[in-house]
Parts: C-alpha cells; sequence; structure tokens
C-alpha cells in the first residue's frame, strides 16, 4: 500500500509538471503509456521485466523527449534491483536531449528521481523493519509458548514426585510399624498367652484374658492401618512402569494420561489386566512391538493393551488368563473387549462413581 501512495505522489508531482509545459494535442498519450506500465510493474513484481520495461522506456524518451516527464514513477520500479546502479540510467534522457526543449523542466525531473529513489528506499526499509518486528513477535510468541510448555511439564513432573514422595513415606511408614509395633504386640500376645498357660489362678487368667484380648484387638487394628496406608501407597502409573521395565519380550510403549487419583479397586484390577496381558503377549504372540495404555475420559477410566503379532495358535475361549481378566474388570464394574484378529488386544473401560 505504501509503494502505492509513493507512486501516486510521484505521478501528481510528475503530471502537474507536465501539464504545465505540454502543449500539443496528445498530451494524454504519455500518461496513459506511464499509468499502464507503473501498474503493471507493480503487479508483475518481476526483475527482468521491471529492468527490460525500463530500458524501454528510456529508449522511448530518447526518441520523444515528452515522456520524459514521467521517468521518475517509472525509475521507482527500477530503484533497489539487485543491480542497484541501473536507476542512475534514468538521467541518460536527460542529459542526452540537455540542449532540447523543456530545459527547465529537465532539472524539475531530475529533483523528481532522486525523490523517487528516496521514497522507495525508505518504503522499503520500513517494510524490512516491519517484517522484522512481526519476525521477532512470531519468534517470542514462539519462545514463550515453549516456555509454557516447559513449565507445565515441570510443575506436572513435580507433582508426580511430590505425589510419589509421598506415596513412598506412607509405605515406610506402613513398614515401621507392622516391623516394629506389629512385633512387640505380637511378642506380647505369645507373652500373655505363655503366662494363661502356667497360671493358677483364676482371677489373674481372667485378667489376663482381657489383656490379650486387648493386644489382639490393637493388633487387628494395626494391621488394618498398615493394610491401607500399603494400598493408598501404591502408585499405578510406577506399578505398571515397573512392568513395562521387567518386560523384555519385544519393546513396548507406554502412555499414561489420568489426572485424578483411582480407587484401589482399579489400581489393582489394571496391574493385574497388565500382568496377564503382557505374560500372553510372550506365550502367545510373535509380536516386535506392544503398548500399553491408561487413560481418563470424563465419565470413565480406560485400557487398552495390544501388539503386532499375530496369535494364530491363541483360542480366547480356552484362555485361563483371560477370564481371570474379563473376572476382575467385571467386579470393578467395568467392560471388557479382547481381540486377536489382528495382534492381541484388550480393551478395558471402567465407568467412574
Amino acid at each position: 500500500m505504501k509503494k502505492l501512495i509513493d507512486k501516486l505522489v510521484i505521478f501528481i508531482l510528475s503530471a502537474a509538471l507536465y501539464i504545465t509545459e505540454g502543449s500539443y494535442i496528445y498530451m494524454i498519450i504519455p500518461i496513459l503509456v506511464s499509468l499502464i506500465l507503473s501498474a503493471l510493474l507493480s503487479y508483475l513484481e518481476d526483475e527482468r521485466i521491471t529492468t527490460g520495461a525500463f530500458a524501454a522506456y528510456l529508449i522511448l524518451c530518447l526518441f520523444a523527449p515528452v515522456f520524459s516527464f514521467f521517468i521518475p514513477l517509472i525509475c521507482y520500479d527500477a530503484v533497489l534491483l539487485k543491480k542497484r546502479w541501473i536507476w542512475l540510467l534514468a538521467f541518460l534522457p536527460l542529459a542526452i536531449n540537455y540542449e532540447g526543449e523543456f530545459f527547465l523542466s529537465r532539472w524539475i525531473i531530475a529533483v523528481f528521481i532522486v525523490t523517487a529513489y528516496i521514497l522507495k528506499h525508505r518504503t522499503v526499509s520500513l517494510e524490512n523493519l516491519r517484517k522484522d518486528y512481526r519476525r521477532l513477535q512470531d519468534d517470542a510468541r514462539e519462545i514463550s509458548m515453549r516456555l509454557e510448555k516447559q513449565n507445565n511439564e515441570l510443575l506436572e513432573k513435580q507433582d508426580y514426585e511430590i505425589n510419589l514422595a509421598t506415596l513412598t513415606e506412607r509405605n515406610r511408614i506402613a513398614r515401621d510399624i507392622h516391623d516394629n509395633v506389629g512385633h512387640l504386640l505380637s511378642r506380647s500376645i505369645l507373652q500373655i498367652g505363655a503366662l494363661l498357660a502356667i497360671n493358677k489362678d483364676e482371677g489373674t487368667k481372667e485378667n489376663l484374658r482381657l489383656v490379650k484380648g486387648t493386644l489382639s484387638e490393637a493388633m487387628d487394628s494395626i494391621r488394618a492401618s498398615v493394610h491401607n496406608l500399603h494400598e493408598e501407597a501404591v502408585d499405578l502409573r510406577t506399578e505398571i512402569q515397573k512392568l513395562i521395565e521387567g518386560f523384555t519380550f519385544c519393546t513396548i510403549k507406554f502412555d499414561y494420561a489420568v489426572e485424578t487419583s483411582l480407587e484401589k479397586n482399579i489400581k489393582y484390577c489394571f496391574i493385574a489386566v497388565t500382568k496377564e496381558a503382557l505374560s500372553n503377549i510372550m506365550k502367545h504372540s510373535n509380536a516386535t512391538e506392544a503398548s500399553v495404555s491408561i487413560r481418563e475420559h470424563p465419565a470413565l477410566y480406560q485400557l487398552v493393551i495390544q501388539d503386532n503379532g499375530i496369535n494364530s495358535n491363541y483360542k480366547s475361549e480356552n484362555g485361563i488368563g483371560l477370564k481371570n481378566i474379563t473376572d476382575r474388570v467385571a467386579a470393578a464394574g467395568g467392560n471388557v473387549n479382547i481381540s486377536t484378529g489382528k495382534g492381541f488386544r484388550i480393551f478395558i473401560s471402567i465407568p467412574k462413581k
């Protein structure tokens, strides 16, 4: 748009000078020729065509000096070509016909040519600056998006590591309670049992029975607490990752996309199913690649295990392992779809409660 405005300014200046000097019947011809040629050059924007048209127009000016009034308009397109000096040829018709008509106007035309050069150089510089600015904007936006993505990944990793550390600490606490407090209570119960066996006084025996009952109740409570702590400390992603790391039959891809905390029955179901599925792949498949995908959807959890092998020797109706998988999924309230047509594939979905 700025180039068109520059051309319009140059054309108005050239036309004003031309009208004041022109005095023949075909005055409109140079105006039309220069306008059409300038419009074509703006549309085509081809360097070879621009160079050829500029040279042809200069030759025309040598034979018809009246066309020299619009040299600045045509020269505008020849400025800043690969051959930077070519625009200087615009002064050639003015120099050759120096002693001819329009003597004073030639100096003004020369000033207009320099003006065309300045305008073109300024406009191109502004366009380059604008392109550089937009490129910097795009680069800055891309860098910002990349940094935001990396920041989100770091936050997710941090959350995962914090959760993993919490679960590990729960396991440690449960183990310490089981190994220390549990053993002490068990020893106390055994000691009271021994006292009951050797003591003859019924009153003392009754009191010992009450203490033993209290200790047994405490032992049961501790067992339940340790069991719950251990179950809550099971991290599905970590457990599945361990199974995959121990699976050396073929390469396996793991995709985990679960944000919320799963119920313990779903976690144990997915772990057991994954174990059985990987075992079936080793026994019945000649796969070279397998995948395990666990995803969370708005209404359900999904587990997909598949490989690219051929299970031609495997019959699903005779598979005890697959029956166990079906029973486990049904107990968790889910659905299972097992196929062996194009590789071994298990598709499980368990609705959220």
